[in-house]
């Protein structure tokens, strides 16, 4: 399961690279949102599952970390206000120059 897991991380990231070289700016905050979820997915898979009962059960035993959790919820939440933060830009960019490709936008500003 872990090499299942592994590899599904590794190729997110991958797309979500590749989607950021692309020239579209939407596809490239696309792959910003990839990148950033595969990220979320590595910390939670290396950190959140080191005990046998859960962080918040009531069950004696040892307990996972609770906070490897914490810290992807408020990266997820983070990562939304970034995400909201460029789609408003990437409009207010279409909208004054009317095109989405990187290099159209880089020759009108000259």
């Amino acid at each position: 399961m872990q090499l299942l897991e592994s590899i599904a991380i590794g190729v997110m990231f991958a797309l979500g690279v590749y989607q950021l070289l692309q020239r579209n700016v939407i596809r490239m905050a696309l792959g910003l949102v990839i990148t950033s979820n595969a990220i979320n997915l590595f910390l939670l898979s290396i950190g959140a599952y080191n005990g046998v009962v859960e962080s918040y059960a009531k069950a004696m035993g040892v307990r996972s970390d609770a906070l490897p959790l914490a810290l992807i919820l408020t990266a997820i939440v983070i990562s939304m206000g970034t995400l909201m933060f460029t789609l408003a830009l990437l409009r207010v960019l279409t909208k004054r120059y009317a095109t989405r490709d990187n290099e159209a936008i880089a020759e009108l500003k000259h």
